[in-house]
């Protein structure tokens, strides 16, 4: 069975007109809560939902929109996961994007939060989380398309608390700067990871997977490490 897709309310309540008088200055907040439905249309929630489509994923009871949003918040926001689940009930900014208002208990947990994140990545969704929320920024307006881009593309919690260890979460970076080392020159990231000769690490969707060497031997991981290291002073 698949997740269970978002339909918030597209007019503005009162309340909700009533907040967005209040919080003029949160320009992102308000453009979410104004093109949400632009943003996750049911052709994209169709994208969300294949990825809990095989049951060894596991099954979602919060609709992937919800939660993607959520991060696409965390992502500008710079907050912590606990911050988030924080927001959630505290935050009146959050709770008109989210379609929380009042909340008393968040619609998630913040190891829901951590773990769609995690599926979004394995499946590299986020990065077309990033291009759409970018795309929708330019199609609409109301929110600064490059701006937005330079935030979320520069955001660390991206790669912040998941079940993952540090030498992945590296590898996520090195990915992450190879495409957009690409997308400037207009090649393709295989030519710039080859180019860089560091083709080796970005392959597949796990670094250790792609490191031939003894996880629990220290001195082999520290040499493993300073690799990874100057490959990313390359890109």
């Amino acid at each position: 069975m698949r997740p269970p897709y978002w339909n918030p309310p597209i007019e503005l309540s009162e309340a909700e007109q009533a907040i967005i008088s209040r919080i003029k200055r949160a320009k992102l907040f308000i453009f979410l809560r104004h093109n949400r439905h632009h943003l996750f249309d049911e052709e994209f929630q169709a994208t969300l939902a294949t990825m809990f489509k095989d049951s060894t994923v596991g099954q979602c009871p919060v609709p992937p929109a919800l939660l993607a949003l959520a991060l696409i918040l965390q992502a500008y926001t710079g907050v912590s996961d606990d911050e988030v689940i924080e927001a959630l009930v505290m935050d009146r900014r959050w709770q008109l994007v989210l379609d929380c208002h009042d909340c008393q208990k968040p619609p998630f947990s913040k190891g829901t939060l951590v773990n769609f994140r995690q599926v979004m990545i394995d499946f590299e969704v986020d990065r077309k989380l990033i291009e759409r929320t970018v795309e929708i920024a330019k199609q609409q307006g109301g929110f600064g398309s490059s701006n937005l881009r330079a935030a979320l593309d520069s955001s660390p919690l991206w790669g912040a608390a998941k079940v993952e260890d540090t030498y992945n979460l590296l590898g996520h970076a090195l990915r992450k700067a190879v495409r957009l080392m690409a997308q400037a020159s207009q090649q393709s990231t295989e030519q710039v990871a080859k180019e860089t000769q560091i083709d080796a690490l970005v392959t597949g969707t796990s670094l250790k997977a792609a490191l031939n060497l003894n996880w629990d031997d220290p001195t082999e991981r520290s040499i493993e490490l300073e690799t990874i290291l100057k490959a990313l002073e390359v890109v």
